[in-house]
């Protein structure tokens, strides 16, 4: 049956252009307010990183099966992205941005770990291919490019908190080569 991949990758697809548009708008009024973005040059490369495994599984998973559990899985990282979006509200972006004199948030899941939004991703990248019975291979490839693309490091600014920052590599060429 083909209609069950087709309906998650739609899903998919469409979520993270609402996303974008979302994020568009949260970045202009919290540029506006005075934040700065953080190391934009890696966001090009994020876009187009993430856009190549999302047409990559167009292309290799239609048709497949949706395995359940794999699904039920990639549900709840959809919980955790939804109270990411809830707990940051205006705040929430696909950038790196800061607004100087901002609390950090504390609270929803940040309780429990400084960036959920980057575990969810991480983790999405690699169950939704386990999901499409996808070469689960596809998902440990494309995990591991976007922890090498992107090299954490500790960045001070005067008068706020460190705050990790991404500097781009560059391997993201393996990444968009895969078969």
């Amino acid at each position: 049956m083909m209609w069950p991949s087709l309906a998650l990758l739609a899903f998919v697809t469409a979520q993270r252009l609402a996303e974008l548009a979302l994020a568009r708008h949260n970045t202009r009024v919290l540029l506006n307010s005075g934040a700065k973005e953080v190391a934009p040059q890696h966001y090009p490369f994020m876009v187009a990183l993430h856009g190549c495994w999302i047409a990559g599984l167009w292309l290799l998973a239609i048709g497949r099966p949706v395995d359940a559990m794999w699904f039920a899985v990639f549900m709840v990282l959809q919980a955790g992205r939804l109270w990411v979006i809830g707990t940051l509200k205006g705040r929430w972006t696909t950038r790196i941005i800061v607004l100087p004199g901002a609390p950090l948030v504390s609270s929803g899941p940040y309780r429990f770990m400084a960036h959920p939004n980057y575990a969810v991703v991480a983790g999405e990248i690699a169950v939704l291919p386990l999901g499409l019975r996808d070469a689960p291979l596809r998902g440990d490839i494309f995990s591991a490019e976007r922890g090498r693309t992107l090299r954490p490091h500790q960045s001070r600014k005067r008068g706020t908190q460190n705050d990790n920052v991404f500097e781009i590599k560059r391997h993201f060429s393996f990444a968009c080569s895969l078969p």
